[in-house]
């Protein structure tokens, strides 16, 4: 016979627990004339059945049940699938945490958090060590913090040798030009690259440009440019984020934005940007659209992962108009804007195709272009020029 404190220590159950377990009818002891309480070898021998039956994940309801019938296989049935889950769920946790040490690939659960709660996710990048250039970067290029460095240093030895890392064309950012309600004074030029739309713009204008890049080498190729052709005084270069330009509200009469507003996601670019207008100031934009209405399943799946936000003409119009612009005129860049682009980018993929091989950015670089060969005219870059409304 076993005092409740003796029967405690055998089992390794505080005395509260006991009660509980006689509370429940799982044991039986008896009150003596002194007081105490005590129980038998037959309660300890159905207290260590118990802690067996717990192991597999039943409740004390359960585990009364089993020891008073026959075994419930449906209760065990449904306890399985129960644990089951719980197990998927604890080795998805356990992958998770692992790959934010670093020993794994994040790149499906950062597209799930941009997804879901992009600024979030962006403030959190940048509390993670990351500037918000390459938290941006982050974001639509490499899409896995613990790949960022090493995919970043190989997508950009694919491209700093090439010009437009874009599509465009001198003969649209004229045609863009021609389509202006009058001519600048002051233009922004937002994400200017390596300055070749930003060549056309001073040469057909008389403006003071000021041309903003997060990329320093970009903004050093832009001035050498323009030094070169004697325009210099005519520019200024800034290196910032186009998330927080450093002007004064009504500062441009004309924003220039080839290609780059889809950074920071073309609603916010519309909302951010408009103040920084003066009044009946004009802005232009190309973004990514689709330009049909039943579009590939092969290229719908790749936008979406790669731009998620990509839009018919007709619902980034609705967008403009509801942000307070006025269309003035629009339209779409030609094949050759997109040859452009991504013939160079062809040669220099083969170019770089035995040095580099297994880079994951070389690889996702060839599938885009593999898109582009298969699919451009389903999607393509749609400039826009908007006028302030005020």
């Amino acid at each position: 016979m076993y005092r409740i404190s003796e029967l405690a220590t055998e089992v390794g159950l505080s005395r509260t627990a006991l009660l509980y377990y006689e509370k429940l009818q799982l044991i039986k002891g008896q009150r003596l004339s002194n007081g105490y309480r005590i129980y038998s070898d037959k309660d300890l021998q159905r207290i260590r059945l118990i802690q067996k039956l717990q192991a597999g994940g039943l409740t004390l309801k359960e585990c009364k049940a089993c020891l008073e019938a026959k075994v419930d296989r449906k209760l065990l049935q449904n306890r399985l699938q129960t644990l089951d889950e719980e197990i998927s769920q604890k080795q998805q946790s356990r992958q998770l945490l692992a790959a934010m040490l670093g020993e794994g690939g994040l790149k499906t659960w950062h597209e799930s958090l941009d997804t879901l709660a992009p600024d979030a996710h962006l403030d959190w990048l940048m509390k993670q060590g990351f500037s918000e250039k390459e938290a941006l970067r982050l974001k639509w290029l490499s899409k896995d913090m613990n790949e960022h460095d090493q995919y970043m240093a190989d997508f950009m030895k694919v491209f700093e040798s090439l010009e437009r890392w874009a599509p465009g064309s001198e003969s649209e950012t004229l045609k863009a030009i021609s389509l202006l309600p009058k001519q600048p004074k002051t233009i922004l030029e937002i994400g200017c690259g390596k300055g070749l739309s930003t060549r056309v713009l001073a040469k057909s204008t008389t403006a003071s440009i000021t041309s903003v890049d997060n990329e320093q080498s970009a903004l050093e190729s832009v001035n050498d440019r323009f030094k070169a052709e004697g325009l210099e005084t005519r520019l200024k270069t800034v290196c910032a984020s186009m998330t927080e330009l450093p002007f004064d509200n009504g500062s441009f009469d004309l924003m220039w934005a080839e290609g780059s507003a889809y950074i920071m996601g073309v609603p916010q670019a519309l909302s951010q940007w408009r103040p920084l207008l003066a009044k009946n100031g004009v802005l232009m934009l190309s973004d990514l659209v689709w330009l049909s209405d039943t579009p590939d399943d092969t290229a719908v799946e790749f936008w979406k992962g790669e731009y998620p936000d990509i839009q018919s003409v007709a619902t980034r119009l609705k967008q403009i108009e509801a942000a307070g612009y006025e269309v003035l005129e629009h339209f779409t860049l030609s094949h050759q804007a997109w040859q452009n682009y991504y013939e160079p980018l062809i040669s220099r993929t083969q170019e770089l195709k035995s040095e580099m091989q297994g880079s994951q950015a070389l690889q996702n670089i060839s599938k885009e272009l593999d898109i582009y060969r298969n699919y451009l005219g389903q999607f393509g870059y749609q400039m826009f020029i908007l006028r302030k409304n005020d």
